[in-house]
């Protein structure tokens, strides 16, 4: 039987997004894609039926993270996701402002703000274009207080103060909550979109705001298949995963967000997820320069130099086959995929560097 989650969120968006012609061809179409499981879950919750709680899970943990999602996915769902992660950063904002005209030790609770934003908006069209601020708006009260300052003659006098007063640290507060967002927000706080509501907030808050995906992060991408023969172009030059890699594809070469840390940073390489102990293939004949194992960054990794100042990097494993020194072919398995190191998941960092610069792989791989 599906989670309430699965029930109020397909039912909510299946209004939406099948009462769009363009929508319901769009959704036939992914149902097509059979090599791409991940498509099909985020098809699914925007409107096509029912589907396993653990992969509705999943999309729902994808709006409360960073982490790229693949290029499998169509257009048109990515943008669910992509449009709650920025209404979620919109969200940050207004609490911090809110936030700071609170006394010391008062706070706001985000989780159960985006829990509530969530069941209310996801599948709505632009929800980052709500009323964020007047929204969380609703989860606060505005108080007068006064306090005892001193004078300009050091004489003690009364001083009045306006401060907002958090509402999210009593569940009993909820129904007030509620109701000033049916009114504010102009819309209907059904008892349904309470407990997806509910059910968000524990499923996200059981692991924190941001999830650990530790090993299951590759379930996302284990139905997109390894050929067991290599998949070489016509350069010669082997795609370490085989034919579908594009699939494969979380994260790829150049700026992105840091997805272990604040900020940015730039990617040297292309992050390459699928399931756990995945044979990897060398990308090219050539030489392992090295066999390293580090705790942070690239984890168990090894280097070839193919000649010419051309070296791949294959970061992450989770086993290497081959030793230092040692020659290989193009095609021949040399490690399987991990996820040791700085790593959100099972996934291969392969990365490519020319002359010392690094390259963008997929502008090698066929």
């Amino acid at each position: 039987m599906a989670d309430p989650v699965t029930i109020g969120m397909v039912v909510k968006t299946a209004v939406s997004t099948l009462s769009n012609e363009e929508n319901r061809k769009t959704i036939g179409k992914v149902l097509t894609v059979v090599l791409a499981p991940l498509a099909l879950v985020i098809a699914v919750i925007c409107g096509m039926g029912d589907m396993s709680s653990a992969h509705n899970g999943k999309v729902l943990d994808a709006c409360f993270s960073t982490f790229y999602l693949p290029f499998t996915v169509p257009e048109d769902y990515r943008e669910h996701i992509g449009d709650m992660r920025n209404s979620f950063s919109i969200l940050d904002g207004a609490i911090a402002s809110f936030e700071a005209d609170m006394e010391e030790g008062d706070s706001l609770d985000a989780l159960r703000i985006k829990s509530i934003f969530m069941a209310l908006f996801f599948g709505e069209e632009s929800p980052s274009r709500r009323a964020h601020q007047d929204f969380v708006g609703c989860f606060v009260d505005e108080e007068e207080r006064t306090r005892t300052v001193s004078g300009d003659d050091e004489d003690e006098e009364e001083e009045t103060y306006t401060v907002y007063v958090p509402l999210t640290d009593d569940i009993r507060n909820l129904p007030t909550i509620y109701s000033r967002i049916a009114q504010v927000m102009g819309v209907d706080v059904t008892q349904d979109t309470q407990v997806n509501a509910a059910e968000i907030y524990f499923r996200i808050g059981g692991s924190g705001a941001v999830p650990d995906y530790g090993d299951s992060f590759g379930d996302w991408l284990a139905g997109v298949p390894v050929s067991d023969e290599p998949f070489i172009g016509t350069d010669g030059f082997c795609s370490p995963l085989g034919e579908h890699w594009r699939s494969m594809v979380t994260s790829p070469y150049g700026w992105r967000p840091n997805p272990t840390g604040p900020g940015k940073e730039f990617h040297t390489g292309i992050d390459l997820a699928n399931s756990l102990g995945t044979p990897m293939r060398a990308a090219l004949d050539g030489t392992v320069l090295l066999v390293r194992r580090s705790q942070g960054g690239y984890g168990l990794h090894l280097v070839i130099d193919h000649g010419g100042g051309f070296l791949t990097l294959y970061g992450h494993c989770n086993s290497i086959s081959v030793a230092q020194g040692q020659t290989v072919t193009a095609g021949e398995v040399i490690a399987t995929l991990g996820s040791t190191g700085r790593s959100t998941g099972p996934h291969l960092h392969f990365e490519i560097r020319n002359n010392g610069q690094t390259e963008n792989p997929t502008k090698y791989l066929p």
